[in-house]
């Protein structure tokens, strides 16, 4: 199974995914270049934090238009997972791959500190070694991460199962006080509905070794290796029958 990780002009998260993923995970993983469309053989791509094109005129809205995307699109609709970290998250909601609106934290300020999260479906490719429930402490650090969503349509997300953390305090209790910046619903991340595409806030990628203060997200990275490799055996299964 192979990773690959997308370096936008002004990523800077890039480097600590391919780290993660491949020095603390022990994974394949390779870079992919923006404006290339060949995903290089890739099992699970990886939109990583940063400031993509200086974020200008919005966050995200310059590198939806990366070659690069075209392919990823292909790609998600010919059964590929993909995961959207913080600058991201906001790439796959400006491409429509995710819907929903990420506006200035509500303090207007840059956030960079620890948060807890709930995990609030663990039936998905993203969450698939986590239990409901599950805590899971991973910093965020951003100034655009207010997510937004009007009300029928973050119910519909409710109800189909697509919101996957909510920001919580260390017991799991979902209250505003935890709401780091002003998240409808609390709301740190989510699904497509057909379960290909996952953006979050937070970042699971500095939260992979104990030096960091925590190693909950490798949860995250290793339940997409986990869900593909079950479903290779089934389908080898499947086969031999």
């Amino acid at each position: 199974m192979r990773f690959g990780v997308v370096v936008f002009p002004g990523s800077n998260c890039d480097y600590d995914c391919f780290y993660a993923l491949r020095d603390v995970l022990k994974q394949d993983v390779v870079f992919l270049w923006h404006g290339d469309s060949d995903l290089q053989g890739c099992d699970y791509v990886v939109l990583p934090g940063g400031f993509s094109y200086g974020d200008y005129l919005r966050a995200g809205a310059i590198a939806r238009f990366s070659p690069i995307m075209e392919a990823i699109r292909d790609f998600v609709s010919q059964g590929g997972i993909v995961v959207g970290i913080c600058n991201g998250f906001q790439i796959l909601l400006e491409s429509g791959l995710l819907r929903g609106a990420l506006l200035p934290n509500r303090n207007g300020r840059f956030i960079c500190r620890y948060v807890h999260l709930r995990v609030e479906n663990a039936n998905t490719p993203f969450t698939y070694l986590c239990t409901p429930g599950e805590v899971l402490r991973v910093p965020v650090a951003h100034y655009q991460g207010n997510f937004f969503l009007p009300q029928e349509e973050l119910k519909r997300l409710e109800e189909r199962g697509q919101i996957l953390f909510r920001y919580c305090g260390p017991s799991g209790e979902v209250d505003e006080r935890y709401n780091p910046n002003g998240s409808v619903g609390n709301v740190a991340g989510i699904a497509s509905s057909d379960f290909r595409v996952m953006g979050m806030m937070p970042h699971p990628e500095r939260a992979c070794e104990e030096l960091l203060g925590s190693t909950d997200g490798r949860k995250i990275f290793l339940s997409i290796a986990a869900w593909l490799e079950e479903r290779a055996k089934c389908r080898l299964q499947t086969l031999r029958e």
